[in-house]
């Protein structure tokens, strides 16, 4: 995985900042998310995304985590992460980090495939890296994302970003039908299983345990060796997915912290900002 040092990163950051986030969706690509965001403290949790999370670094330097390797990522790292990816990112320096993302989901990213190449597209769109360096097509995103965010024409915003979406995807995607994961234990298995039925619900690790037909160390160890996250934190990350959704059709902060099977809304307002960046206030408006 290419690292860019963190000298070469903190040189494009200009030396004053302030943490800033900027989020809406774009009724032109399906309400894709999109987002443009400046962190100076703000660490995010390990997380996935039931869409692709695709973006780009502008300014700084991001340590981020993907499928248990860590690296620095600075001005031309494009981010190409699939739907379901663990990881997570904080600031690489004191300088903190901007960096800009869109969200679009399979359907959309098929959609958009099809239509650039004109035929039919079999399988399910899948990067091969999800961190790398490409400094032009950095700034392609870079500038396609800038003309969503400052209204310009629908012509030439959908053009930019269909355009430098399909090139992502020429040049590191791949289409592929998902087999069944054959290195997968089990018991780890059957846990993630039972989480995934249960996530709204208090879940004891002994039960859990008993359910893989493990030791809680033995599972604890084995899940995050497998899926790169803990059990608690993947049961965490399935509450904010749904939560997202709930939001998005809008539901209250409230009701969707009861629903998700949070304590109270104050403790789904952090676990939500921190895999997110945002409030729920601000992703339901």
């Amino acid at each position: 995985m290419h690292n860019v040092s963190q000298k070469q990163a903190t040189d494009a950051m200009p030396t004053v900042q302030t943490e800033r986030t900027r989020f809406w969706r774009d009724q032109r690509f399906r309400n894709m998310e999109c987002m443009t965001a400046t962190f100076i403290t703000h660490e995010f949790s390990p997380h996935s995304h039931d869409t692709f999370s695709i973006g780009a670094i502008e300014a700084g330097c991001q340590v981020a985590m993907i499928r248990g390797e860590r690296a620095h990522t600075g001005p031309g790292a494009l981010y190409l992460i699939n739907p379901g990816e663990t990881h997570d990112g904080q600031p690489g320096t004191d300088e903190g980090y901007r960096y800009r993302m869109v969200y679009p989901d399979i359907a959309l990213f098929t959609e958009i495939l099809e239509e650039a190449t004109g035929r039919a597209f079999h399988g399910t769109p899948c990067f091969s890296r999800q961190l790398l360096v490409d400094p032009q097509l950095a700034e392609a995103f870079s500038l396609a994302h800038h003309k969503l965010e400052d209204g310009s024409s629908e012509l030439e915003s959908e053009e930019s970003m269909y355009t430098v979406l399909s090139s992502m995807f020429s040049r590191y995607g791949s289409a592929i039908i998902i087999p069944r994961d054959l290195s997968e234990p089990a018991g780890v298995r059957r846990a993630r299983d039972y989480i995934l039925a249960h996530f709204a619900q208090e879940i004891g690790l002994e039960d859990l345990a008993r359910e893989a037909g493990l030791s809680r160390a033995h599972l604890i160890r084995a899940f995050r060796r497998h899926y790169f996250i803990t059990p608690h934190a993947y049961q965490t990350d399935l509450r904010i997915r749904h939560a997202r959704h709930l939001l998005r059709s809008g539901e209250t902060s409230a009701d969707t912290a009861l629903v998700c099977g949070f304590a109270d809304q104050a403790h789904f307002s952090r676990q939500f900002k921190a895999r997110t960046g945002l409030t729920p206030g601000k992703y339901r408006r």
